[in-house]
Parts: structure tokens; C-alpha cells; sequence
């Protein structure tokens, strides 16, 4: 079901970029002066896009979606009435984009076909409900050229963004398999960032041409230069302190206390059956650091436990080494939260919040396969996980991992963004 809706969203970009295409081919280019000033604007938002998506803002290349939607919103250039069309404006805007993704292509970082698909369609919403308008007179009829244009404009960057969010989580809905409603929750969430100044810049883009000409777009392009700018060195922070999180979890391996990757594989787990689930990203956030760090009370004990399998131990040890653990979160500076289910994974899991029995699963999962007592693997395991389900492993968890499984999510590792 979800794999036919991808495919919809980018059949569709696909004949309505060869139709635009075709299209101004044949007809020529309308105020080809305007046409290749925005499309230099889109073509330097690319090449400064960056190689993976934002997770703090969705957008990898604002600038250019801002110089996007500002031309598809376009209705003066300097006072003169322009008359490009949507069908234009989807083909500047795809000839742009393609030459900007050039550099990226050639170092191997190209961007995704679902991320075209989307600028394609959502520029060609906006031009849709905008151009047809303009070009009849009815929109200047209708809200004049005042403070009524600017909100329909709002309002109609509103409905586009939505659009977009919808698109975005239709598809990202069928790369990762996860439920459609946390999924669109987090990219309506993530309009309200970076999606925001993109929407608003596009806007001010537009209307600043209809009075200044065309020397407004680079004039009202550096804010949201800067605005990049402080998103990526964010987001380099981010990425750094997950890496450290990372590898203080390691630390367990490097003492002897766990089994070599067994920190990893329960965090890519965890936050599969997360997923599976339905939790935002920020609960994954918190759930894969949680996992990663689930073991770090093992630091503390004088005598290690075999195989630093905490699964088997009695609940007042399995208390106490929880308890140390999220001790230990604490005094390095992970958020409050991930403490607290790093030292509850012990508890019954009716006491227990989401995240800390997705560890208290998958933990008991991966120790109770990689041990000896189970030679029958993940069945097994799985039904020793089941037989528990009244006091320490919560119903709906189990069947979520036997689910995951099922599809072959032990060994898929999918990093989540920090958030």
C-alpha cells in the first residue's frame, strides 16, 4: 500500500516535469530575463545544499526552495505584470535544480529522487493556485495589491507547505515502513523550523521583485544564507554529540562487560520496533540514546556479570545496575529523559515509560540470542520473551520486535537524526 503511493507521488513529477519541460521547449521562455535570474538563485541554493538531509529542518537546500516558491509566486517584476505560467515555472525550476545537483552527482551525494519528486509538485501546487490568477486579472479583482495580496499569500504558502508535509511523509512513510500519522506529526513539526524562514523569505522574495526588480533576490537571500549557515553548525554539534554518546557506550565492549556490538545492535533494534510503534523522532532520539547507554552501570561492578547479559539476573541486581547506570547518563549530560530510562529498565514494565520497555525488550532479546541458553535463536527467544509478558515485557513490544524481525530489522542499522 505504501510502496504504490511512492511510486504515484513520483510517476506524477515525472510527467508533469516532461510536460513543463516540453511545454516552454516548444513555446519559448516568457521574461527569459527573470526566468534565469531565479534560476541562478535556485542553482546556487543546490550547490550549497547540503549532502544529507537536515534533521533539524527538513530542508537540505533552503535557498533554493525559497528561490523556488518565490517564483512560483511571482506576479510583478519592477511594476510590469509577468505572464510565465505554471508550467514554466515547474520547468525553470527542475532545469535549475538539475544543474545545481551536478557537483553533488559527481562526488556521489546526489540528492533522492523522492526530494525532486517534492520540489517538483509542491512548486507546482503553489504556481497552480497562484499563476492562473494573476495572469486572468481575477486575483488583483478579488484582493487588490495591498495588505490583502500578502495574506492570501500567506495563506497560500500555508497550504503549500502542508502539501509538501503531506508528500514528504507519504513518502518517507514508504522508505522506512513506518505508521503515516507520527510520520506526518514530525514533518508538519518540522515546517514550523527551518520550513518557516523558507516560506516567509519566498514570500518577501516576491513581493520585493514586484516593487525593487530583480536586485531584491540577493539583497533578501542573505538571511536565510546565515540562517543555513547556523543550522549546519547545529547540526555539526549534534553529530558530534551523538558520536560521543556512541562511544562512551563502547566503553562496556572495551572492558569486557558486554559482547562486542551488542550496544549498537540493541539501539538499531530499539529504534526499529520505535518506529514500528509509531513514535516521533524525537522518542526515537531519546529511545536510541537510551539504548545505546542502557548497559553503562555495568561500569561500576567489581564483579562483571557473564557475558553482560542482564536479561537472567535477579531484580534487585538488575535494579541496582539500572539504577548506576542512569547515574552515570546523568554526569554526562545526555537530556534528563534518557536517564531516567536508562535506571527504569528494570522496572515492571507497567511502571516503565515507552522507551525504557523497548530496551528492556530488545536487550533481553539480543543477550538471550547471543547466549547459550537458546540454541534454537530468535524463535526461541522470542517465545522466552512472551512467556514474560506478564510482569516484565510489555505485549505490544514483543509482537512489534517479532514484527521487525520478520522483515529481516535485526542486522538494519538506521541512524536517527538528533533532535
Amino acid at each position: 500500500m505504501k510502496a504504490p503511493a511512492a511510486w504515484t507521488v513520483r510517476g506524477a513529477a515525472g510527467l508533469l516535469t516532461g510536460a513543463a519541460l516540453g511545454h516552454t521547449l516548444w513555446h519559448g521562455v516568457d521574461e527569459p530575463g527573470a526566468a534565469l535570474a531565479f534560476a541562478t538563485l535556485i542553482t546556487v541554493g543546490e550547490l550549497a545544499r547540503r549532502d544529507r538531509r537536515d534533521p533539524l529542518g527538513r530542508h537540505p537546500a533552503p535557498l533554493g526552495s525559497a528561490g523556488s516558491l518565490a517564483y512560483a509566486l511571482l506576479g510583478q517584476n519592477a511594476g510590469q505584470s509577468t505572464q510565465h505560467g505554471v508550467l514554466q515555472t515547474v520547468a525553470v525550476v527542475v532545469a535549475a535544480v538539475l544543474a545545481g545537483i551536478v557537483p553533488h552527482i559527481a562526488r556521489g551525494r546526489g540528492p533522492a529522487l523522492d526530494h525532486l519528486s517534492r520540489r517538483v509538485l509542491t512548486v507546482a501546487f503553489a504556481a497552480a493556485c497562484f499563476q492562473p490568477l494573476h495572469n486572468s486579472g481575477r486575483l488583483e479583482q478579488w484582493v487588490g495589491q495591498g495588505p490583502y495580496l500578502v495574506g492570501f499569500l500567506l495563506l497560500l504558502l500555508g497550504l503549500t507547505a502542508l502539501c509538501d508535509a503531506v508528500l514528504a511523509a507519504a513518502l518517507a512513510g514508504a522508505r522506512t515502513g513506518r505508521p503515516y500519522g507520527p510520520v506526518l506529526r514530525d514533518e508538519l513539526r518540522a515546517q514550523l523550523g527551518v520550513g518557516s524562514a523558507i516560506c516567509a523569505t519566498g514570500v518577501v522574495m516576491a513581493l520585493g521583485t514586484a516593487v525593487a526588480g530583480l536586485w531584491a533576490l540577493p539583497v533578501f537571500s542573505v538571511p536565510l544564507l546565515l540562517t543555513q549557515l547556523s543550522f549546519h553548525r547545529i547540526t555539526a554539534i549534534r553529530t558530534t554529540y551523538r558520536q560521543t554518546i556512541t562511544s562512551l557506550a563502547r566503553a562496556t565492549e572495551i572492558a569486557g562487560c558486554t559482547r562486542p556490538g551488542h550496544s549498537r545492535r540493541v539501539a538499531a533494534l530499539s529504534c526499529a520496533v520505535g518506529r514500528e510503534l509509531g513514535l516521533s523522532e524525537r522518542e526515537l532520539t531519546v529511545l536510541e540514546y537510551a539504548a545505546l547507554m542502557h548497559d553503562i552501570g555495568q561500569l561500576s561492578l567489581v564483579d562483571p556479570v557473564p557475558d553482560g547479559a542482564t536479561a537472567g539476573l535477579p531484580g534487585a541486581e538488575a535494579r541496582r545496575i539500572a539504577e548506576l547506570g542512569g547515574e552515570v547518563a546523568r554526569q554526562t549530560g545526555v537530556p534528563a529523559e534518557v536517564a531516567v530510562v536508562v535506571e527504569r529498565q528494570a522496572d515492571p514494565y507497567r511502571e516503565q515509560p515507552t522507551a525504557a520497555r523497548i530496551v528492556r525488550t530488545v536487550n533481553a532479546y539480543d543477550d538471550l540470542v547471543g547466549g547459550s541458553r537458546h540454541p534454537g535463536g530468535s524463535l526461541a527467544a522470542l517465545e522466552r520473551l512472551r512467556l514474560g509478558t506478564g510482569h516484565d515485557y510489555q505485549p505490544e513490544v514483543v509482537e512489534c520486535l517479532a514484527r521487525v524481525l520478520a522483515r529481516g530489522g535485526r542486522g538494519r542499522v538506521v541512524p536517527v537524526p538528533p533532535g
